[in-house]
């Protein structure tokens, strides 16, 4: 395989770059051109492809965000969209395509594998909810984003005897929740893989005030309720001076973790190996800190259990 492109899909993550930097420069490496698609599906679409040099993806490793754009595209949704995107890397000569996104971003990637057009997908989203793979890349940066903001808080909690209710990202999926609060110290975390009783958060609330606490954090995942009827039933059911803070969109940005910027060089060098190995139709990722690679049926037909013990050990641990 003599060219090869790489794109970013969906919703960024910190990391991302250090990803395309790996795509770029291990491919040159190896001898190929590599081009960079911009503005994701829409971008290939329309033609928005561009040769890439080493020097072009320069000073971005510690770059939060992706240098490449990203976008969501109703037409590729379609046959005659793929078609487009196919006709666009044909005309290109490229041979085969490295996709770094989530779920949605793989279903596209897929649908060009099966019309006969190679791609590698790579995990790139801050939610750590793809079947296949242990972490993803911008997960470990938006843990230690919320973890800071949490930090911070705990400190004008303490000095108003406040009860806080922090509500971070996780529509489906509760592990950015679920790590931070543990390493925040949080009272209480809800997330939506767990049936939650608001009795228990009250109760536990109520305890701690009869011991001494003067201020509490909850860690809500967005996928449970705003985190906003937390704090109001909270504020009436108990009398403690209540606080809501929603991160938002804050935790998709920022600086990647060292973490991050050796998950996404991984992947990125890995996925290029494969493309001109001539594997395809597949997502690489991490088992026991091994780079694999798993077909796309098994990454959509996959299951992704919540780790219940961190979860009793918060419990557990914030008494």
């Amino acid at each position: 395989m003599k060219k090869i492109a790489v794109m970013t899909s969906g919703g960024d993550a910190p990391g991302m770059n250090a990803a395309i930097r790996a795509v770029v420069r291990r491919g040159i490496s190896l001898g190929m051109e590599v081009f960079g698609i911009y503005q994701g599906y829409a971008g290939l679409i329309e033609g928005k492809i561009k040769r890439m040099d080493a020097g072009s993806v320069g000073d971005i490793i510690q770059r939060g965000g992706t240098m490449l754009q990203t976008s969501r595209c109703e037409e590729f949704r379609t046959d005659e969209g793929q078609w487009k995107a196919i006709k666009q890397l044909q005309q290109h000569e490229i041979e085969g395509l490295v996709v770094i996104g989530g779920d949605g971003s793989f279903r596209g990637a897929q649908q060009l594998a099966k019309k006969g057009f190679p791609t590698i997908g790579i995990p790139g989203t801050i939610d750590n909810d793809i079947p296949g793979t242990e972490v993803t890349i911008g997960f470990d940066t938006a843990v230690n984003t919320v973890i800071e903001a949490i930090d911070k808080i705990r400190d004008t909690a303490t000095s108003h005897e406040r009860t806080y209710v922090v509500e971070v990202m996780g529509r489906h999926r509760g592990d950015i929740a679920l790590w931070a609060g543990l390493a925040g110290g949080a009272e209480s975390i809800l997330i939506p893989e767990v049936d939650y009783e608001l009795e228990d958060v009250m109760k536990r609330l109520a305890d701690g005030h009869k011991r001494g606490k003067k201020h509490s954090i909850i860690i809500v995942s967005e996928g449970v309720c705003p985190a906003s009827s937390i704090g109001e039933a909270i504020k009436n059911t108990t009398g403690f001076d209540t606080r809501v803070t929603v991160l938002g969109h804050v935790q998709r940005g920022g600086s990647p973790s060292a973490s991050d910027r050796m998950l996404g060089s991984r992947l990125g060098a890995a996925a290029v190996d494969m493309l001109g190995e001539g594997e395809a139709g597949k997502m690489v990722g991490m088992q026991n800190n091994r780079v694999v690679a798993i077909e796309f049926d098994e990454v959509f037909n996959g299951t992704l259990p919540v780790d219940l013990y961190v979860y009793e050990l918060s419990k557990s641990l914030s008494i």
